[in-house]
């Protein structure tokens, strides 16, 4: 430095851009600098670092080489006007940050929880039945496959209300599927295998869901101390009643139950 005068490499530094920036907006006209010392070397007095950071600005707005030329040297130019229309464009692309910035701790407390709720609102939202370790400990078992990852994308922006309707909707599902035991509807039969298409159907809101899948749900819900005692809770045995009919619907689709896989 030079009094209040910056040699190109000193310049760069203190705009944050490349030597080979400032030389090419020399070569463009656009900022030159505007002395040189007695060995040659071009400087940048105060003024040319006043018009080097407007460009600067410029450019981080998105403005051509040749608009920022028109602004800085056209006297019809209307500055104030252009500012203006650049700051609306600013705060419009913050609000889109700030909505994608949002999305993203969703997913984020979605990856930690399963369910971007608090644990009041899950249990008020899906019954105090609910225990909203569940998420957790089927993200320990299932974390890294890619059903979970499409059931976190999909519940990190499902809302409390949607939340609500699913609830409301599994609930339905269950008390048909108790009733059909408890009128002891054959697994197999033609009224357990639209049951068993329901279940599906309504598993693959969270992530798609194949038959084998379903089959392996199927022995989760009777081997599972949990998932046994919501099921039979709702009617006994309805754990193991539910097995049967997925292995029957299964079996009718030519998958063997006792070979299917997560798949």
């Amino acid at each position: 430095m030079t009094d209040d005068r910056l040699m190109v490499g000193q310049a760069a530094d203190r705009l944050g851009v490349t030597v080979r920036t400032l030389h090419h907006w020399d070569a463009q006209g656009l900022v030159r600098p505007s002395e040189r010392t007695g060995s040659g070397y071009r400087l940048y007095t105060e003024r040319d670092l006043n018009r080097l950071e407007r460009v600067v600005i410029y450019r981080e707005l998105g403005l051509s080489l040749e608009s920022i030329r028109d602004l800085l040297d056209d006297p019809a130019s209307n500055v104030v006007t252009t500012l203006e229309d650049l700051s609306a464009q600013v705060e419009e692309r913050i609000r889109q940050l700030q909505s994608l910035n949002d999305r993203v701790h969703q997913m984020i407390t979605a990856q930690k929880r399963g369910i971007p709720l608090s644990e009041d609102v899950q249990r008020e939202v899906l019954g105090e039945d609910w225990n909203p370790a569940w998420p957790t400990r089927a993200r320990e078992r299932w974390g890294d496959n890619a059903q979970w990852r499409q059931y976190e994308e999909r519940a990190a922006s499902r809302t409390a209300a949607g939340w609500s309707e699913l609830a409301s909707l599994t609930g339905a599902l269950d008390e048909e599927l108790a009733d059909a035991a408890r009128r002891g509807v054959v697994p197999g039969s033609g009224e357990a295998n639209a049951l068993v298409d329901r279940h599906r159907d309504a598993f693959s809101v969270y992530f798609p869901m194949s038959r084998q899948m379903q089959v392996c749900l199927g022995r989760l819900y009777e081997s599972d101390p949990s998932f046994a005692a919501h099921y039979d809770g709702a009617h006994p045995g309805l754990a193991s009643w539910l097995r049967q009919a997925i292995d029957a619907s299964a079996s009718a689709h030519g998958i063997d139950p006792d070979a299917a896989s997560w798949e």
